[in-house]
């Protein structure tokens, strides 16, 4: 590690109304490292982020860049000092090419400066892209990429900055495995150029796979900064959250899984569900494991009418059912909550309240057509104390609200339609450790009331923890189902990875 640190945040304080999100924080950062900073959703990490790229003004403390006091006042003056962020929601043009959206802006010209000069364009960007080893055609529209590709061009925009500091918040998680290596593996050849990298994530399993040190904050103040040799997970999560966190307890249900709620029989879409049949029971927690394109996510929205299906046929507490509209799975009491919360689960611009009550909207308007006020703050009320929602107010607009209390917004909105069968679709994504304790907590209190849970999930440990049986799935079938509490990773990588293999050796 070089002598001298990039960057230095001595004391840093910042207020907003009604909150101090950070308070005396301190923080460093060093060429050819990556320091990694973690903490609970609202522990002021997006904040002090926020602060080093520009974006908000401290209220005390000092920032000091090559050993010299610093005022960042915008974004670009960040960028002048050679400071990057890479955001959560990737901020690309899908219309552009790689090479346009890596140089928007700064554009090489030609004709005395009257035209775009696309040859060099392309070449330059090829040049980043092979100093990273990132094989990517600079010439390919962003649109057409996948998440992973596209976040690389995301780094090598922020690179043709001259960055020396590069921010990169949950890169992580929109990828499945092999994408994470190649992440990794990308981020390590950064480290060998010198950049020093500020690494946010809510994955504890990355902690000691890509960081050199790890700091912690929690509720704005700043816990402590170890050699990631030199820590352990439970010593983290503890100063994280305050408390001790069992990341390997295995669901106990406190009772038999009762009649069967929901039966799929031979569902089938095109290439993306191939003959998939499956049983939930009362009181069950059946957990969908799969790599990434194995066809759970589309399992649950065909079941749930958001996606047109070739053949199959659903039955609800025995009875045949019709589903070809999300509005005929409500009907029938089935309920789900998308991988994509703020985009197809709430209304990130509406209130608490409104969020809520949605699901169920005509119980909350009287005959002439005017919302009965008093009874949606009740139902609002209910929830938000039954759920512990930290909000403010039933008013606060959602898009304000941490992540995970975003998530239990949209399993409240369900609880007030009152659904017998609900599907989480990555339920703990984006969410930190504490938080992801409480929706566990939330899916075992569900299933203990009765209701019939699906859960869809690409972290193994949530996986095994959870469910009470598991179905694997690879290429759109059903390879087999385990039993929870004797389940493996192993056994269900086997399954997870079996059509695959089947295909290889026929």
């Amino acid at each position: 590690m070089a002598a001298e640190p990039i960057i230095v945040v001595r004391n840093l304080s910042k207020a907003f109304p009604g909150v101090q999100a950070l308070k005396d924080v301190q923080f460093d950062l060093y060429p050819g490292e990556v320091h990694t900073l973690v903490g609970e959703n609202g522990a002021g990490k997006s904040t002090l982020m926020k602060i080093l790229s520009g974006v908000y003004q401290r209220d005390s403390g000092e920032i000091l860049i090559g050993g010299r006091p610093v005022e960042i006042h915008n974004p670009r003056a960040a960028q002048r000092l050679g400071i990057s962020i890479i955001h959560q929601e990737l901020n690309l043009m899908n219309h552009l090419t790689a090479a346009q959206n890596i140089f928007i802006g700064k554009e090489p010209r030609r004709g005395g400066g009257i035209l775009l000069d696309e040859k060099a364009i392309n070449a330059k960007a090829k040049e980043l892209f092979d100093m990273l080893h990132v094989d990517l055609d600079p010439r390919v529209k962003v649109g057409e990429l996948t998440i992973a590709k596209q976040q690389m061009v995301e780094i090598v925009k922020a690179l043709s900055f001259d960055a020396r500091v590069l921010i990169m918040d949950e890169p992580t998680s929109p990828l499945n495995e092999a994408e994470v290596e190649e992440l990794f593996e990308i981020i390590r050849h950064l480290r060998a150029q010198g950049v020093g990298i500020v690494y946010i994530t809510h994955r504890m399993d990355e902690l000691f796979r890509i960081s050199d040190r790890i700091t912690v904050l929690r509720d704005g103040q700043y816990m402590g900064t170890f050699r990631a040799s030199e820590t352990n997970l439970d010593q983290i999560i503890s100063l994280m959250v305050g408390r001790k966190i069992d990341e390997t307890a295995r669901r106990v249900s406190k009772m038999e899984p009762g009649d069967v709620v929901l039966e799929v029989r031979n569902l089938n879409r095109g290439r993306f569900i191939k003959n998939v049949s499956f049983t939930v029971r009362r009181g069950e927690i059946l957990g969908f494991a799969g790599l990434m394109g194995a066809g759970r996510t589309e399992v649950a929205r065909a079941v749930f009418g958001a996606d047109p299906v070739d053949s199959g046929e659903i039955y609800v507490k025995g009875k045949k059912v019709v589903i070809r509209h999300p509005r005929d799975a409500a009907k029938h009491g089935i309920g789900y909550l998308s991988e994509d919360r703020k985009r197809y689960g709430l209304a990130v611009g509406m209130s608490v309240i409104d969020n809520i009550c949605m699901t169920d909207l005509p119980t909350f308007i009287t005959p002439f057509g005017v919302l009965k006020q008093k009874k949606m703050q009740k139902t609002t009320s209910e929830q938000v104390e039954a759920l512990s929602i930290k909000t403010p107010s039933l008013v606060q607009k959602v898009k304000f609200l941490s992540g995970g209390n975003q998530q239990k917004v949209v399993i409240a909105k369900w609880l007030v339609k009152n659904c017998d069968v609900l599907f989480f679709d990555e339920p703990t994504r984006g969410i930190d450790v504490g938080a992801k304790q409480e929706i566990y907590q939330l899916l075992n209190e569900l299933a203990s009331l009765g209701k019939a849970i699906v859960m869809i999930s690409s972290e193994l440990p949530e996986i095994l923890r959870m469910s009470d049986r598991i179905v694997v799935m690879c290429e759109g079938r059903i390879t087999g189902e385990l039993e929870g509490s004797t389940a493996t990773e192993e056994a269900v990588m086997k399954l997870a990875t079996q059509r695959e293999t089947m295909m290889k050796t026929a």
